[in-house]
């Protein structure tokens, strides 16, 4: 059964290769004008090449004529013709390569844009440098057809039919023998050409991992090297590379061996049917020019079945990777907007409920993060989630901005579903520092900015100082202006959560949500940083998820997470007196242990 079915996948694959190109059909149409301006003139240049020949018969068969004014015109028209041929050359080059950059350019948009409001639950099934690969290396194959390959390819075609007519008009005889040679060069170029797109689409999957794998390793080469993984970080890289050329060389060894076969089959067929001319020459049957004309027809029509068998292989790359955009284009997500969604109503509350709700991780179906929670945070509370690792107080705050959906129940603010919202719309209402803060390859200003893009300079500084970030900013060689490096390579951890903090400050939003928001940081900063908190938190909506009791003290209320369950519920001085799971903890961080026995 499994084979059966891989089959029928191999060769719906196999089917959908040169159409998947239909895929790039949306893109073009907007540019109709320029395909049109395109065609016309690749139409313009093929008539020209197809009148040289003419021309050339005409000089070649009045040469030893006595009127000398003749020939030069016959010269004259045929400079005039190549100058026609360089100039619609050049139009066609300049018209096709822009809408193909155009094209491109729209693609690689249309799929940032796609990906990016993609949710985690995507991510957990493709790589990300795999999403990278796509954008990169698959619309640089499209550039590549739709820039050179589509364009030559039509342009080939119409001087094989063109040039076959022609052929047909001067010597119907040597046209009839140059036809037959037609049945035994396709027979290769269909073989060969199904073998092309296996070996196409097994290249570009391994670039695509290749491209992952190169991205991880890089993306955490402070780790890699850390725990010296450079060996095998570098054997594994080497040998998906090295996977990915021998499958590049397949291709090009079955694309060079049906070139060779085809050329000179072709070329072979085309020396006897002049043969043939040659002879008919001498005996009267045919003039030098007529001769000279059929030759460069055939040698048009050659050139173009051989140029037409290399562009096949360029358009089935194409097509495969046309396919994979349009996949990731086409890709459906678990979280999706509503057709018709309920807005918010404003001004927000902050009110947040989850009702017995059940969660499982995609990637873990088997294991409930979160198991019949039900807990109601009042507008203006601050509410600690505590607990063990894997407790679910994390999945409580990714459920709440709703990078997942429950597995059942529901999750509200203000008794609105989240499902029934744009996510968009109920995100503006949160501000988040994650526990692992994210900095952006921009200045200082820009990345504490990205909370709310239209801030003047002085509330930036307003929110920095809140979060005790200000005096080491002014104190980089351009202050707020500095470029932090990818990731916030040049800050450290503390700097970078001070920043992430900063960010959420400036976004003044009624729900704050804080991950290990002060898990990075120092003493001296944790305590400036609670009391920025502890203001920011007045009059909104808090949850603060954290490991480090101490933070978590002057919470209106602590809940406390085991097993994806609440298992109690109150205030510090509560649940240190009530017993159980959170006294065990308070001892452990209080008192170091000694009395955890």
């Amino acid at each position: 059964m499994a084979k059966n079915g891989a089959t029928a996948l191999e060769e719906r694959q196999s089917s959908r290769r040169i159409g998947a190109l239909r895929g790039l059909v949306p893109f073009v149409l907007p540019y109709r004008r320029l395909v049109a301006g395109a065609v016309a003139a690749l139409i313009l240049t093929a008539m020209v090449s197809l009148a040289l020949p003419l021309a050339v018969r005409r000089v070649v068969d009045t040469f030893n004529a006595d009127e000398a004014a003749l020939l030069n015109q016959y010269f004259a028209g045929a400079m005039g013709i190549a100058a026609l041929l360089a100039l619609g050359t050049g139009l066609r080059y300049y018209l096709v390569t822009r809408l193909g950059e155009r094209v491109v350019a729209d693609i690689r948009r249309a799929l940032f844009d796609r990906m990016i409001g993609m949710s985690p639950s995507f991510f957990e099934r493709i790589m990300t440098g795999e999403v990278l690969s796509r954008l990169t290396t698959d619309t640089t194959l499209i550039l590549s057809v739709i820039g050179s390959s589509v364009s030559i390819a039509l342009r080939n075609l119409l001087l094989l039919f063109g040039g076959l007519a022609l052929m047909l008009l001067t010597s119907a005889k040597l046209t009839g023998l140059v036809l037959l040679i037609v049945p035994v060069v396709i027979v290769p170029i269909i073989t060969l050409g199904r073998k092309l797109r296996g070996l196409s689409r097994e290249n570009q999957d391994w670039i695509a991992q290749s491209s992952g794998n190169a991205s991880e390793a890089l993306g955490a080469a402070q780790t890699v090297q850390a725990f010296t993984h450079e060996l095998i970080s570098r054997s594994t890289f080497g040998s998906v590379t090295e996977r990915s050329f021998e499958a590049a060389r397949k291709r090009i060894g079955t694309r060079a061996v049906m070139t060779v076969i085809v050329i000179f089959l072709v070329f072979s067929g085309i020396v006897g049917v002049l043969w043939i001319g040659a002879n008919d020459v001498r005996a009267g049957n045919m003039t030098p020019g007529e001769l000279i004309q059929f030759v460069i027809y055939a040698v048009m029509v050659a050139g173009s079945v051989g140029a037409l068998s290399e562009i096949w292989g360029e358009l089935q790359r194409a097509a495969g990777a046309t396919e994979r955009l349009v996949e990731l284009l086409e890709a459906t997500d678990a979280v999706q907007d509503p057709i018709a969604p309920v807005a918010l109503p404003r001004p927000v509350a902050g009110r947040i409920g989850f009702d017995n709700v059940t969660f499982h991780y995609p990637a873990r179906p088997e294991m409930a993060a979160l198991n019949g929670v039900s807990l109601v945070v009042e507008p203006g509370e601050t509410v600690a989630l505590v607990g063990p690792s894997g407790a679910g107080k994390t999945t409580i705050i990714q459920l709440l901005q709703r990078f997942y959906d429950p597995t059942s129940g529901t999750v509200t603010i203000d008794g609105v579903d989240l499902r029934a919202m744009e996510r968009s719309d109920f995100r503006r209402a949160i501000a988040m520092v994650p526990q692992d803060a994210v900095i952006f390859a921009t200045t200082a200003r820009e990345n504490i900015r990205f909370g709310r893009p239209e801030a003047s300079d002085a509330e930036v500084e307003a929110a920095a100082r809140a979060a005790a970030a200000h005096p080491f900013l002014v104190a980089l060689p351009e202050g707020y202006d500095t470029q932090l490096g990818e990731r916030g390579i040049m800050l450290s951890g503390g700097q970078r959560q001070r920043i992430a903090i900063a960010r959420a400050i400036l976004r003044d939003a009624p729900i704050l949500l804080l991950d290990e928001a002060t898990s990075a940081l120092d003493a001296e900063s944790e305590r400036a940083v609670q009391t920025a908190v502890e203001q920011l938190a007045h009059g909104r909506t808090t949850l603060i998820v954290a490991h480090r009791l101490a933070t978590v003290k002057k919470a209106d209320r602590i809940l406390v997470f085991d097993q994806g369950r609440i298992v109690a519920s109150g205030t510090h001085d509560e649940l240190v007196a009530a017993g159980g799971l959170y006294a065990r903890l308070a001892r452990l961080q209080f008192t170091d242990g000694s009395q955890a026995a």
